[in-house]
């Protein structure tokens, strides 16, 4: 079955070229020029993977972002002509998955997907399908978790990093390892990225992110989930 991508950028020369070179890849590709047009054609269609670019008219990228972010936990690749690094973290603060700065190479995006695509797929074939710990449930079949029996949207990131620790816990894993587990290409982007999306996660799966009783920090080294 054809995955579906939707293309969020108000600029159609960018919006041709990523379409027609995508769907040389067999992917079913739709398009929306601003935000309020994105979250309409996200509300009445189903996608697999989102091509969101910063700098749109009205609404901009991050807010979309957001509002996304509020209703799916559906991967999300921005795109932007900022470089700046901070444009990077404040793009993961609103739960991005990934960011790839303008002008990119469409090889580059095309990898970028098919890792997220692979991953998901990967996942979905998992054998063991379930676990609860505390008031935490996780249904990896389904990369579904609720805690106190409500569900948690998760990025496909954070639920990656949240099965790969607590399916060794007590383990420490460094920020660089957790960027060539989980990123796995070549991710150009700095330490920080594993860092916002671990505080990300604590603060939706955790009572008191502060005091966390699941992802615990060893000061110096990484982060590991709490020893069964």
């Amino acid at each position: 079955m054809s995955r579906k991508i939707l293309i969020i950028d108000d600029e159609p020369l960018i919006v041709k070229g990523l379409r027609y070179t995508l769907e040389q890849d067999d992917y079913t590709v739709d398009a929306a020029y601003d935000g309020e047009e994105a979250l309409n054609k996200f509300d009445n269609d189903k996608y697999d993977m989102i091509l969101l670019d910063v700098m749109l008219p009205n609404m901009n990228g991050m807010e979309v972002c957001q509002k996304l972010r509020e209703k799916s936990g559906v991967p999300i690749i921005m795109l932007t002509a900022k470089s700046e690094d901070m444009d990077k973290i404040l793009g993961l603060e609103y739960g991005a998955d990934d960011y790839i700065t303008k002008p990119f190479n469409v090889l580059e995006v095309k990898a970028r997907i098919k890792n997220v695509m692979r991953r998901v797929s990967s996942s979905d074939r998992e054998d063991k399908d379930f676990m609860r710990i505390n008031n935490l449930s996780i249904n990896f079949n389904k990369r579904n978790v609720t805690v106190d029996g409500q569900d948690v949207n998760l990025t496909a990131k954070e639920f990656d990093i949240l099965k790969l620790l607590v399916n060794n816990p007590g383990k420490v894993y460094s920020r660089e390892n957790l960027l060539s587990i989980i990123w796995e290409y070549n991710y150009l982007g700095d330490l920080r990225t594993v860092d916002v999306h671990i505080r990300r996660l604590r603060e939706k799966i955790e009572t008191d992110p502060g005091h966390p009783e699941y992802i615990f920090t060893k000061w110096g080294v990484g982060y590991y989930f709490a020893d069964k």
